[in-house]
């Protein structure tokens, strides 16, 4: 039995579709706090209703697992330090925990970054075997941009001419099914990035190609991308993303990894593939303009 917590956002439910799809098949439980949110999942996964602030729920969640997926987004409420005390008394064996690529960079301060490296701390000295996944930054975060490619065929954003080894949510998952049911993930730290560093210009450039639209690019300042990014994030994510900005500006994110491709047998996926995946995402109804 494997527990995937996360499960009904982008990389959870890929890591319970993918161990879904492996050969024989494995037994697989999801924690969620409303199990109305749970549709869409493969037939035969079980639903555990719970959550990571509530050990009770966590430990009937754990009953039973073998390895675990460990994804956690609450800056600072202890998730981690109880999911693993949970663990260790339900005898699972084997955590795999989502982090991020950022905790690598020594410039990288913010109060993100420091949670994130604490949560790792916990997990590493939690006497289970562990495995880190270090991911850059979603390509699906463009989904961000649907509103206003939809809405105005422009899309608002930093850092338009700097370059980020932005990784597929499907090749992270991918892994971390790898490193749930394989040998030789333990104590093992991956930094997974895809097959090549973009600017957003360049991520423009490749939607509006694909949609067959013409899009204009429009790169925000510091004060307007905290007042847009304030509507829909906490202060502590902001001030990480913004400083997550600057050192992306600074060249810090654009060295592409060999992780994906090596773990996986083929080459990470591209934005390119990305993008035609999800253009319906961008689409508005009815005929397209063409570009040019």
């Amino acid at each position: 039995m494997i527990l995937v917590t996360g499960a009904t956002g982008t990389t959870g439910r890929a890591v319970v579709g993918g161990l879904g799809r492996l050969p024989g098949g494995v037994g697989v439980r999801v924690l969620v706090r409303d199990a109305g949110r749970a549709v869409g999942l493969p037939a035969g996964v079980e639903v555990a209703v719970g959550d990571l602030g509530d050990e009770v729920s966590l430990g009937r969640a754990l009953a039973g697992v073998r390895a675990a997926f460990l994804l956690t987004c609450r800056v600072g409420a202890g998730d981690d330090v109880r999911f693993v005390r949970a663990a260790r008394a339900a005898g699972v064996r084997r955590v795999v925990k989502l982090s991020a690529a950022a905790v690598r960079d020594p410039q990288a301060r913010d109060g993100v970054t420091c949670w994130q490296r604490e949560a790792e701390e916990v997990v590493c000295g939690s006497g289970l075997e562990w495995t880190l996944l270090r991911p850059r930054a979603f390509m699906s975060n463009t989904l961000g941009w649907a509103p206003s490619v939809k809405g105005e065929r422009v899309v608002r954003a930093l850092c338009g001419t700097s370059r980020n080894a932005c990784v597929d949510p499907r090749d992270v998952a991918a892994v971390a099914v790898c490193a749930l049911t394989g040998p030789g993930h333990a104590g093992r730290a991956y930094t997974l990035t895809g097959p090549q560093a973009l600017t957003a210009g360049e991520q423009v450039q490749e939607l509006g190609r694909q949609l067959g639209v013409e899009l204009g690019f429009e790169e925000l300042g510091q004060e307007a991308a905290r007042a847009v990014l304030a509507r829909r994030y906490p202060p502590v994510v902001v001030e990480a993303l913004l400083d997550s900005a600057c050192r992306q500006r600074a060249g810090a994110k654009q060295v592409v990894e060999p992780a994906v491709a090596a773990l996986l047998g083929r080459p990470a996926r591209s934005y390119r593939d990305w993008v035609g995946d999800h253009l319906d995402a961008f689409r508005t109804p009815g005929p397209a303009r063409s570009a040019g």
